[in-house]
């Protein structure tokens, strides 16, 4: 008789650790950035807080974080126009090496991509961005203002 008190503790604790352990797919999982800009990590390029700065309607500054995720090639960021139809268009500017592996931040330094088109501070514009590879990330970027926190004297336009 002194087996079934032993059999059952024996049998609370083998189903005590995995009905306890956190199980999958929660949030805690998941990636979550915590930050104003909009970011994609689909791509070879993970673009990462993109934002268009504004201090006026109709023309603002592109700024983005590109990581390269292949470590033994280096890519290139090409463009970035509107997408979905919208009326979106950057000056001209040289293309951006990316290192095999590396990071480039466009804010710093400065790297004065302007934009122009209909859209100012507190607007969300669909942008698709090229890189040499021929891959196209289309994503909604917000506007954010030139005059407060963080982005504050940032857009070149």
């Amino acid at each position: 008789m002194q087996l079934r008190p032993l059999a059952t503790a024996a049998a609370v604790l083998a189903l005590a650790v995995p009905l306890s352990s956190c199980g999958f797919d929660y949030a805690t999982d998941r990636e979550y950035d915590v930050n104003s800009g909009a970011t994609n990590r689909d791509g070879e390029v993970d673009v990462l807080s993109a934002v268009v700065v504004s201090a006026a309607e109709g023309s603002g500054t592109f700024i983005a974080s590109f990581s390269n995720n292949d470590p033994a090639a280096e890519q290139t960021f090409t463009g970035v126009a509107g997408a979905d139809g919208e009326s979106v268009t950057a000056a001209e500017f040289e293309p951006i090496t990316i290192s095999p592996g590396g990071l480039v931040n466009l804010a710093d330094p400065a790297a004065g991509i302007v934009l122009t088109g209909d859209f100012g501070p507190g607007n969300v514009v669909p942008l698709s961005i090229d890189f040499g590879n021929g891959e196209r990330i289309s994503l909604n970027v917000p506007v954010v203002a030139d005059d407060t926190g963080y982005w504050e004297g940032m857009d070149a336009s």
